[in-house]
């Protein structure tokens, strides 16, 4: 993602069949690109967007918080299941 130089803020209305186009300068500000595929969600009264590349590197991000670098999570689901079909 790129960030615009400044905040840009752009008036819009929605067309008669609830669509709105998000305008080049915007696209560009945020590195959306053509066909690319995005993620739409109504948040505290407002509409936001982010592509779905960003939605995975914020989770990314959201739970390395609470594993240690270097542990992988699937790994260890994969022990403990080896683990359990062993005792079984």
């Amino acid at each position: 993602m790129t960030t615009a130089a400044k905040p840009q803020a752009i008036r819009m209305r929605l067309n008669e069949n609830g669509r709105i186009v998000i305008p080049a300068s915007i696209r560009e500000a945020v590195g959306l690109k053509r066909g690319q595929e995005v993620i739409l969600w109504a948040e505290k009264g407002e509409v936001r967007i982010s592509t779905l590349a960003n939605r995975v590197q914020r989770a990314r991000q959201l739970a390395r918080k609470y594993v240690p670098e270097g542990v992988s999570l699937a790994d260890e689901l994969i022990a403990e299941r080896r683990r359990e079909a062993a005792g079984e």
